[in-house]
């Protein structure tokens, strides 16, 4: 009996599909960590819907990590515009960011809010729901209980090179770890930026060192 191949195309891993409505987590795992976390936000990002990004921060975050470059940002497809709130406590970035999911007019909202307690992550689970859209919270510390639909935990990892120039920095990598999810199996997966089209895909050239679900082979 032959076996047919099936003709479906393969669904992308968790980290490479596009993020969707509700409310995900993704956590610095260090201070050096934040630029790539946030990169790993907005590559995940789909405006195709003429929607842009809104991002909460307070004043002592943004002295601390600094602000999103703008030019830069053109690149992470963030085209549909870029707003950023700043403002002087996380109790009024929670409130923003909860205001600016409910109202549908952005296709992602960040949050840079460490101190968000449980109930609160459901009201915001809850609002981006109501508003169709993606909300994320951007964060420095993991652990805490929250409503996200998955937790990230990333980490920067050296990049390979530049295939044309030794002297040249090569494509930005990451390792993106998933900690929990309502969906699928926790894992771990190392990412490196295209840099044609400024979305992430599976390192090719770590391809071979076993990364998978946590705690397991990937060819067990």
């Amino acid at each position: 009996m032959s076996v047919h191949p099936s003709s479906e195309p393969e669904a992308a891993p968790p980290p490479l599909s596009p993020l969707s409505e509700g409310l995900e987590e993704v956590c610095a795992a260090g201070a050096r960590d934040m630029a790539a976390a946030f990169a790993f936000t907005l590559c995940r990002t789909s405006l195709d819907t003429g929607r842009g990004v809104v991002m909460t921060a307070t004043q002592n975050w943004l002295r601390e990590n600094g602000r999103p470059y703008g030019p830069g940002l053109r690149d992470f497809q963030a085209r549909e515009g870029f707003v950023l709130v700043e403002t002087r406590t996380e109790a009024l970035a929670l409130w923003a960011m909860e205001q600016a999911l409910r109202s549908g007019g952005a296709a992602l909202v960040i949050g840079t809010i460490d101190g968000a307690e449980l109930a609160q992550t459901r009201r915001l689970e809850f609002a981006a729901r109501d508003g169709g859209c993606s909300g994320l919270l951007l964060r420095a510390r993991s652990g805490d209980l929250s409503a996200a639909r998955r937790r990230w935990r990333i980490t920067t990892c050296a990049s390979g090179g530049d295939v044309f120039d030794e002297r040249a920095p090569g494509r930005m990598t990451i390792r993106a770890e998933m900690t929990r999810s309502r969906m699928e199996r926790p894992g771990v997966w190392m990412l490196e930026q295209d840099d044609e089209t400024h979305r992430l895909r599976l390192a090719d050239r770590l391809a071979g060192d076993g990364l998978g679900p946590i705690g397991r082979p990937r060819y067990a």
